[in-house]
């Protein structure tokens, strides 16, 4: 009955007034009167775009019984081709690698080049990857974690002819695969696979689908069925646009196929900064009947461009007015989300490493394939060491966040007067970074023509932190990790951050640990380090709240006599027994109680109560469980009983209880 209920509220906000519930969190912007029950306030029943926030191109979307695959285009970043698991279509991680370099020769190593595509597909009992890279490849598995095969190419015919990028595969009720084929333009073609996983059968040829250009690209076409017809998704071009056709039967007849316009409902919310969702997944059905599918956008609203961090994906669901597929229309505030229960995967966030594993964690990627092959785990217990052959070696993750402060730990301690390393921030195309190092004595701060230094004369050991607040970025250094020094004034990124040329050669901004010069040791790396301060603004999932503009910072209030919650993503607490009380930096007209919480609000547990008092900027309180370690996804919850009476603008872990 909860299910039921959930899914018909859903409907009631997507087919009337669907940003009623979604535009609250719109900065400035008060939500509208109650029309929902209590629960949303006290349990985690929505979520907000992106679901996978950061640089996640060409998403295609798998569904195997109560599991959910997702995989994409990797460009030239390697291992290629990351597998992501969900089981609530909203919180993801990666659990395998499809393609290493060492079986990727037929791989350009450059950007906007290396693997295209990653369509994750089930038929004839295994789990098959289909990708482009000078042509079709794939590899399978009998389990997504793999191990995946060495990459097999689909072979081509004078009939098919060449077989392009973006191709997915559809599989048909009564388990026949089909490749949708797509090449250049004007190419838009289907033919059924065989138990090889080779082209088999005749071409049927639907090149008419765009002969006039009707839909820019009709790139990444999709295809799903429902009730008798099959239903054909291309998508206009990396700018946007999604469009549906539908057909009684797989024909070539073109008489047969009627096309029914525009995918997505127009977004009724002034507030949205993902307009023009394309090149969606392939949709899948729930076992409440609903259908969802997952889709690709760059974030821009007004001058305020964050299109360097790459194509973000989001989840819609899909509504159907009779045998009429529409996708619900973006907003940028809280949807109801599937009825489908996490299994315990926090949200989707940058990855603290201790590096004290065997093996590198499935979330670093590297920018080349010599680069794959200089780190080591093993040269120094709980450490790793990048060493560059010639050149820079990174070590990166795709950047998720507008807030966070990125801190690791750098031993130049090998005695090559030319080493040094720290942290890297980099657009895709890898023509704008930031770097912050330390290098023979000083602390270098740089991004673009901006660069600051300072000297450093506490050896060759020492702590950096990179902090970036939306569009600013400042450089610190300390040689304890706890007194910190700032490396001059913040640097602006919206030369990172704006749309590029080529649009970043098709991928987005990544973030982690770079070394030049010679082998450097990195004890660890934390993105989003808990005991500096962590803006409420910067919050990934929120309900009954909204951002306002008090002075020159942006805080968060709630909207509603029920109260209101907020979790930022991927905290880190460091070492079980470092953080022993929390700081919470708020404005108040009225005493209150800020409930804090780990990982969910009826799952998870409570760890602090913090009073909020008038003419008080902060208020603390000791954990209640101080044997937290590691990242967790936290959440601060208001008072029921009042609106807008606490304004939050940053919540702080203290390694001290007073």
């Amino acid at each position: 009955m909860l299910l039921k209920s959930i899914v018909l509220i859903f409907l009631f906000f997507s087919l009337t007034i669907q940003n009623g519930l979604a535009r609250q969190g719109g900065p400035g912007r008060k939500p509208p009167a109650e029309t929902d029950s209590t629960r949303f306030y006290s349990e985690v029943n929505t979520y907000v775009n992106p679901v996978l926030p950061g640089d996640h191109p060409d998403p295609t979307l798998l569904k195997v019984g109560a599991d959910f695959y997702h995989c994409g285009s990797s460009f030239h970043f390697n291992p290629y081709l990351p597998i992501y698991h969900s089981t609530d279509l909203v919180h993801w991680k990666v659990i395998s690698r499809v393609l290493p370099p060492a079986h990727a020769g037929m791989v350009a190593d450059r950007p906007s080049a290396g693997v295209w595509q990653g369509a994750i597909t089930y038929f004839y009992g295994s789990y098959w990857i289909y990708f482009s890279s000078g042509g079709q490849w794939f590899s399978k598995a009998s389990a997504p974690e793999g191990p995946w095969t060495a990459p097999v190419r689909v072979k081509e015919n004078r009939e098919t002819g060449p077989l392009g990028y973006d191709n997915s595969i559809f599989v048909d009720d009564d388990g026949k695969p089909y490749m949708v084929i797509k090449n250049g333009q004007k190419v838009n073609r289907l033919q059924a696979l065989g138990q090889d996983g080779q082209l088999t059968d005749s071409v049927i040829n639907l090149d008419w689908i765009n002969a006039n250009l009707q839909y820019s690209w009709a790139e990444g076409p999709v295809m799903c069925k429902r009730n008798g017809y099959y239903y054909y998704f291309p998508a206009g071009d990396v700018s946007g646009g999604q469009y549906v056709l539908r057909a009684t039967a797989l024909t070539a007849d073109s008489t047969r196929w009627e096309r029914l316009g525009d995918f997505f409902k127009p977004s009724p919310d002034p507030d949205n900064t993902f307009p023009r969702p394309n090149h969606i997944s392939a949709p899948v059905q729930l076992a409440d009947g609903t259908w969802w599918t997952i889709g690709q956008s760059y974030q821009k609203r007004g001058s305020d461009d964050w299109s360097g961090m790459g194509r973000q994906t989001s989840l819609y669901q899909v509504l159907w007015e009779g045998d009429r597929p529409w996708g619900a229309p973006p907003v940028s505030g809280p949807v109801v989300k599937p009825a489908l229960d996490n299994n315990n995967t926090p949200w989707r966030s940058v990855h603290t490493d201790h590096f004290n594993t065997d093996s590198l964690g499935l979330w670093w990627h590297f920018l080349t394939k010599p680069a794959a092959a200089h780190y080591s785990l093993a040269h120094r217990k709980g450490w790793i060491r990048l060493s560059p052959d010639s050149g820079r070696t990174h070590l990166l993750q795709k950047e998720t966040d507008h807030f966070y402060s990125a801190v690791t730990r750098v031993d130049i301690g090998g005695g090559e007067p030319a080493a040094h390393g720290g942290i890297y921030l980099t657009n895709g195309n890898q023509s704008v970074f930031a770097r912050l190092y330390y290098s023979n004595g000083r602390i270098v701060f740089q991004l673009d023509s901006a660069l600051r230094e300072l000297p450093y004369n506490k050896g060759r050991q020492v702590w950096l932190k990179l902090e970036r607040l939306e569009h600013q970025l400042t450089g610190f250094f300390s040689s304890d990790g706890k007194s910190w020094t700032p490396v001059g004034a913040a640097v602006s990124a919206v030369p990172l951050d704006k749309v590029q040329p080529n649009y970043n050669s098709w991928v987005g901004t990544s973030i982690g640990l770079f070394a030049e010069g010679g082998p450097v040791d990195f004890d660890f790396f934390v993105c989003k380090d808990g005991f500096s301060a962590l803006p409420a603004a910067g919050s990934s999932n929120h309900y009954g709240t909204y951002k306002v503009k008090r002075g020159d910072d942006w805080v968060v209030t709630n909207a509603s006599a029920h109260g209101g919650w907020l979790m930022i993503s991927g905290v880190d607490f460091g070492a079980a027994g470092d953080a022993k009380a929390i700081e919470i930096t708020a404005d108040a007209t009225k005493s209150g109680e800020l409930k804090v919480w780990i990982d969910d609000l009826k799952n998870g547990r409570q760890i602090a109560g913090v009073p909020i008092k008038p003419g008080k900027l902060s208020g603390h309180a000791p954990l209640l469980n101080k044997d937290i370690s590691g990242q967790h996804d936290l959440f601060i919850w208001f008072p029921a009983g009042a609106s807008q009476e606490i304004f939050i603008k940053s919540i702080r872990l203290l390694k001290t209880g007073k």
